[in-house]
């Protein structure tokens, strides 16, 4: 057996080919539907960035039986995510009925035991944050929130400030 038999060379080659042509593609798709296509905003948007992954992962792994229906793919889940943008970003109703709403983990200083359960989030994974987000005191921390991507917001100040209204607008205090 040959390390590099024809075969495997000519495997390679396709593999190369079609890892270009989907990365220009993935460029080109990105530039018409906007940068929304691969943020991670939503729990929605997270979901077709991972599916998105999966399907180009395949099309350069075997580029001869699936780069057509990756592409096709690609292009369908990049258009119903712009639509989905569209829609979140002109409807507050639609908002609310198709998004998750960010929920409060702590605000002033306290610790929000029943968001958290309801949040599935244990006060180790809180402090963690809390850690990474350089509080030294929980006095400093102003509102912890869960995301509904799921990242974990730290606002937090040693100065006697009170966190805007608008910030705070769509962010449930009790989950």
């Amino acid at each position: 057996m040959e390390i590099f038999d024809p075969l495997s060379l000519k495997t390679v080659f396709q593999i190369c080919i079609a890892a270009v042509f989907v990365y220009l593609y993935m460029m080109f798709i990105t530039r018409v539907t906007g940068k929304r296509t691969f943020a991670k905003m939503t729990s929605f948007d997270f979901a077709v960035t991972i599916a998105m992954g999966s399907i180009l992962a395949d099309a350069v792994n075997k580029p001869v039986s699936s780069l057509m229906p990756a592409l096709v793919s690609i292009a369908l889940l990049a258009g119903l995510q712009a639509l989905f943008a569209k829609l979140l970003s002109s409807s507050n109703a639609a908002q609310k009925v198709m998004t998750n709403s960010p929920i409060l983990l702590m605000e002033n200083g306290t610790i929000l035991s029943g968001n958290l359960k309801k949040a599935l989030v244990s006060q180790a994974d809180l402090m963690g944050k809390l850690r990474e987000a350089n509080v030294l005191q929980l006095s400093e921390v102003k509102a912890v929130i869960f995301e509904t991507t799921g990242d974990i917001s730290v606002l937090h100040t040693d100065k006697e400030l009170d966190v805007d209204s608008i910030i705070m607008e769509d962010v449930k205090k009790s989950a």
